[in-house]
């Protein structure tokens, strides 16, 4: 689908659990109306609990709640948790669950990686931040360094569109009274120019990686991107060099402490070319870096789900929120430019260059790989991601077996 540019919005830019998790529960609890809920995980911890407890108070202040989970991310709720929520009133739906042989989570591919909250399609939420303890500072050296965004304005009829079209796959889903908000029926609410986007596997397969190049292409005097797993296919990789070789002052701020060191390993495969053009790489090195933000010039901005890899890039269902406001861009500046300055390790070319001679063939591999991995994914055969509908059987005090009921998402 294609999105338009809305202007009259407001956004608020918010780090880490510590800003995102009292403003989206305070946001769900007060629902009147509808909550529509997407995420890739929720942990069943402190944070899970109160996005549960949040969740019963909007349904029974009566109004409307859906949520969908991803069945990879989301694959250890327990039926106790969904079945609090289903006796509430909360739909609960996982995305394309799989079978666990040996318990062994395997499905993969193709994965609801979207982080969107909509509240009375007044407010929304977008970003990449999870429910769960390890976004919040108390949790330890592994919490993660994270970025959301709070909208308000014609911008949010776009989130709900969104995240209607996912549940309207469902044959079995009722008619609802507060879908098919228009843009023009939401109230001017500041002074930011947003834009909706999203990856998906049918029109919008490429759209955010385009919106990317876009920037960087037109970018004039600066470029930052803070993205967590950053593996990209050869164009943006040969795009950010040479806007580096035009002037343009480009940083790179990127996993050093990863939850995940494959993640670091194939980032610095791509180091020697970027550094040896101008690009200034720095490895934050506090705690996991979990963003997917991005600013160039003085205006340009992005937060969302997309990382900057094969999988968000190819094969995931992602959404980002493009923004031209230049009050939004100056503070992601300020932030990340702090973050690089107290927190990260340069990365210089010298120590790249030490053992780069068996490092090269290996680099030009993966980089012709990448630049053709779309077209590869699509030679297998693409399954039809499912939503679940999950529906225990409650018989209190207890709570019986998880039933399902299975539709197709598009």
């Amino acid at each position: 689908m294609k999105y338009e540019w809305r202007d009259g919005n407001q956004i608020d830019l918010l780090i880490n659990g510590e800003d995102f998790f009292p403003a989206v529960f305070e946001s769900i609890r007060n629902a009147r109306q509808q909550v529509l809920l997407e995420t890739f995980i929720i942990f069943e911890d402190k944070i899970g609990m109160e996005l549960q407890q949040a969740l019963i108070a909007a349904a029974r202040n009566g109004a409307e709640v859906e949520i969908t989970v991803d069945g990879y991310g989301t694959a250890d709720l327990s039926t106790e948790y969904v079945a609090a929520l289903v006796a509430a009133g909360v739909r609960v739906h996982m995305f394309d669950p799989g079978k666990r042989p040996f318990g062994m989570r395997l499905n993969l591919f193709r994965r609801l990686h979207r982080k969107i909250v909509v509240v009375d399609n007044e407010v929304a939420y977008i970003g990449g931040i999870n429910y769960g303890e390890d976004h919040i500072a108390d949790y330890g050296p592994m919490a993660k360094q994270d970025y959301a965004v709070r909208v308000r304005g014609p911008i949010v009829a776009d989130l709900h569109t969104a995240a209607v079209r996912l549940l309207d796959a469902r044959d079995d889903r009722p008619a609802t009274p507060h879908r098919g908000s228009q843009p023009g029926q939401h109230r001017h609410a500041g002074n930011s120019r947003l834009l909706m986007t999203i990856r998906d596997n049918g029109d919008d397969t490429n759209t955010i990686e385009q919106h990317y190049l876009d920037a960087i292409r037109n970018a004039q005097h600066r470029l930052i991107i803070a993205n967590a797993y950053f593996f990209p296919g050869y164009r943006l990789l040969r795009e950010l060099r040479n806007a580096a070789r035009r002037g343009v002052k480009v940083t790179l701020i990127l996993q050093g402490m990863p939850d995940m060191p494959l993640v670091r390993l194939c980032s610095r495969l791509t180091y020697n070319y970027l550094l040896r053009d101008g690009v200034t790489i720095y490895e934050y090195c506090q705690r996991p870096l979990h963003g997917k933000v991005a600013l160039a010039d003085h205006e340009w901005c992005t937060i969302g789900s997309s990382n900057l890899d094969p999988l968000s890039l190819s094969l995931n269902l992602e959404a980002n929120v493009i923004v031209r406001d230049a009050a939004l861009n100056r503070r992601l500046h300020e932030h990340l430019s702090e973050l690089a300055e107290s927190s990260c390790k340069s990365v210089p070319l010298k120590r790249v260059m030490r053992g780069y001679w068996w490092r090269a063939p290996l680099i030009f591999l993966c980089f012709h790989f990448l630049r053709h991995f779309p077209a590869i994914a699509g030679w297998f055969p693409a399954h039809s991601p499912r939503i679940k509908l999950l529906k225990p059987e409650i018989e209190a005090p207890q709570c019986g077996t998880l039933q399902v009921d299975q539709e197709k998402v598009s």
